[in-house]
Order: C-alpha cells, then sequence, then structure tokens
C-alpha cells in the first residue's frame, strides 16, 4: 500500500499497476514538470503538508515582492499613492495641447468627463492607451463597443508604449509612466500629469476654444465648499478603495475598509437631500466622486475587497451616480470592458487567475439610464 496524506492524517492507497503508472508517465509527457511530478508521486490525491505549506509560502514571499512594485506601502502594510511629478504651471502659453489617458483608471477618467462637458474634443485629441501585460501603457487598437471611447494608436507622436512618450521629453524622464497627461505637441513636453490640475484647466482655462464656455464646474461662490468635499472624498473613497484593494496587512484594511464605508454612509445622507455634493450645481467635486462610484460594483466591490455593501445597496448614492451618467457626453467615456479588462487581466497580484467576471446586471448600460428621480431635489438643470 502506498501512504498520502490529508490535513496531517496518513491514508493507506492501493499499490498502483504497472498499467496505471505507465498511463500517467505516457500523460505527463505532454504536461508541465510541477503537473508532471505532482500526479508521479501522489496521483488524484491532495499533495502533502510540506508542498502547500512550501507553495504558500512562496507565494506570499511574491505576492508581497509584486505589491511593493504595484502599491507602495507604508511600514505598516496601508499603501500610499506616489505624488505626481508633474504639476500645472499656469499662466499656460496657447499650445498644441493632447491628452493622454486610460479607460480603467477613474483619474483619468475625470479628464474625459471634463472635457466632454466643456465640449473640448477639437481642442484638445486625445490618444487612449491600455495597460499592457508588462505593467506598461501602451497603444494599440482594442476591438469593442464603437459608442464609447476606445483603446487606440498613439495619435500625437506615434509611440508604442506612454513610457516612450514621456522619455520624448528634453533629457528624457525615468519616473512612473502615469495617465492622464496632458501632453504640449509643440515643445515635445509633459505639461502635467495630475489629474485635478487638468480638470481645474479644462474647465476655466480653454473656455475660448471650448463649445460650452458658460459650464462652470468649480463657480467662486462654491470653491470652499468644492474643497472641502474634496478633502473628504479623496482620501476616504478615490483612494479608500485602493487603500482596501492594496493593503498588505489586516490592519490596514480594517482601518481603510472603516473609513470608505462610514464616509459612503455620510455622503449617501447628504445625498437624500441634496442632488449634488454641492447643492443644485454639479461640481468637479461631483466629478471626482462618480468616477469612483460607477467602478465600484464593477470592480472594487469583488477585487479590492470593498465588500460591506454594494453601490446599489445606497439608494441615494445608486440614483446620484445615475443621474450624472445620464449627462449629455458622460455616459460615451464609459468604457465598461476595458475598465473591467483593465483591472481583473493586469493586477495579477489580485486576480492571478485572469479570468474577468460578468459584468453587474446594475451595472449594465441600460440599468445606469434607467431613471433616477433625483430631479425634484434641483430647482436648476445641467445643460
Amino acid at each position: 500500500m502506498s501512504r498520502s496524506t490529508f490535513l496531517g492524517s496518513p491514508i493507506l492507497l492501493p499499490p498502483l499497476s504497472t498499467a496505471v503508472r505507465r498511463r500517467r508517465l505516457k500523460m505527463a509527457a505532454s504536461q508541465n514538470p510541477i503537473t508532471t511530478v505532482t500526479r508521479l508521486l501522489w496521483g488524484q490525491s491532495l499533495p502533502p503538508n510540506l508542498l502547500v505549506s512550501t507553495a504558500r509560502s512562496t507565494w506570499s514571499a511574491a505576492w508581497h515582492l509584486m505589491m511593493s512594485q504595484l502599491a507602495p506601502s507604508d511600514s505598516a502594510g496601508r499603501y500610499t499613492r506616489p505624488s505626481s511629478s508633474f504639476r500645472l504651471c499656469l499662466p499656460l502659453p496657447r499650445r498644441t495641447l493632447h491628452l493622454y489617458v486610460g479607460l480603467p483608471c477613474p483619474w483619468a477618467h475625470r479628464t474625459l468627463i471634463v472635457r466632454a462637458l466643456k465640449g473640448l474634443h477639437a481642442a484638445v485629441h486625445v490618444s487612449v492607451a491600455s495597460p499592457g501585460t508588462d505593467g506598461l501603457w501602451e497603444f494599440r487598437p482594442v476591438a469593442g463597443d464603437t459608442s464609447v471611447v476606445a483603446p487606440g494608436l498613439d495619435e500625437a507622436n506615434g509611440c508604442r508604449t506612454l513610457k516612450e512618450v514621456y522619455n520624448l521629453r528634453r533629457g528624457g524622464y525615468g519616473g512612473r509612466s502615469t495617465v492622464p497627461m496632458l501632453w504640449d505637441g509643440d515643445s515635445k513636453e509633459v505639461v502635467c500629469n495630475e489629474s485635478y490640475d487638468i480638470i481645474e484647466f479644462f474647465n476655466s482655462g480653454l473656455n475660448d476654444v471650448a463649445t460650452n464656455p458658460g459650464l462652470d464646474l468649480a463657480p467662486p461662490p462654491l470653491k470652499k465648499e468644492i474643497d472641502r468635499w474634496n478633502k473628504i472624498i479623496y482620501p476616504n473613497i478615490n483612494n479608500g478603495v485602493y487603500r482596501c484593494g492594496f493593503a498588505q496587512s489586516q490592519e490596514a484594511y480594517d482601518s481603510a475598509a472603516n473609513e470608505l464605508f462610514s464616509t459612503l454612509e455620510m455622503v449617501e445622507e447628504h445625498l437624500g437631500s441634496n442632488r449634488y455634493l454641492c447643492g443644485d450645481t454639479l461640481t468637479l467635486a461631483d466629478v471626482c466622486l462618480f468616477t469612483t462610484l460607477v467602478r465600484f460594483d464593477l470592480v472594487y466591490n469583488v477585487l479590492f475587497k470593498c465588500t460591506k455593501k454594494k453601490l446599489l445597496e445606497y439608494q441615494n448614492l445608486h440614483g446620484y451616480t445615475r443621474d450624472i451618467y445620464q449627462i449629455s457626453g458622460v455616459a460615451e467615456t464609459c468604457n465598461f470592458g476595458a475598465i473591467m479588462d483593465g483591472y481583473y487581466k493586469t493586477l495579477f497580484p489580485l486576480n492571478p487567475s485572469n479570468i474577468r467576471p460578468a459584468i453587474p446586471a446594475a451595472c449594465e448600460r441600460e440599468a445606469l439610464a434607467s431613471p433616477h428621480n433625483r430631479d425634484f431635489l434641483s430647482l436648476s438643470t445641467v445643460v
């Protein structure tokens, strides 16, 4: 009798016949070495505790190494987002501006929305990158829904990757090649890669070339209120979902999850009597919150372990998300297939199987286009 184990207890197995061993050897010839050795030694039974514990410790070490590169953390395992390298310097001379974005990225999504709302399609052209298997943003056409913005080629410089674009600047660049990135086509220089700088500039700095210059997403009377909301939303919700998903200790995750959901509850209550964060007026703070909310059930609830509640369970937040989604020009910036691919098929440490789940029914375009019934909260209409 041969011996195997199950959770440490010995199990006696009948001896293998010569014919069975030959069949296993033949099957092993077409399999990878690990599978071959495992099946030759233990057949279909579970491997012994030593192999399980070795695989677990090896994967844990590899996971922490990959996460340290993907998502830098502090000594307590809390995710710390790197700061942007290129901040906008005003006044900005009139240049040929080009916007680089990646569709999975909520920070880049902000810029696409403000560009659409302000009517800057002709003034600021855009190139859409896709996340590559090597971790770089790359430019390649991707077949899919033609009614929404989609990945494609680099329309400004003809580069293969975004890193190559960054390296075109004088002196090159050795840092992180992130999106969004605003590019000066005349001087071949990075203008800015901080998303909030870019959306502020799109909102007020290009009105002479915008087709909707009358829209102000940051009116002076609401500036303090917008700043107050941004200080709540950014650390606890925008970055909060990443602090959950990229946490490298239980304590770091618990802290991030508690702050995330307590803030969502607070915003849910506020939106029960306010159409938008600052009352009747859509602002940049709403744009920043929307790009996280529209990804919540799609990605963050599952992949980033933001599991306490789905967005669908928040009546006001879900209606608010549908309200903004239905503003003219916003839906076209939401490519849900590309968003899901960018997370589930790229963040290997979080999803080693590379399997993309089915899109939740509440995240389908038809569901997001259903009546939000929030008009009664507002005396004004967003044009």
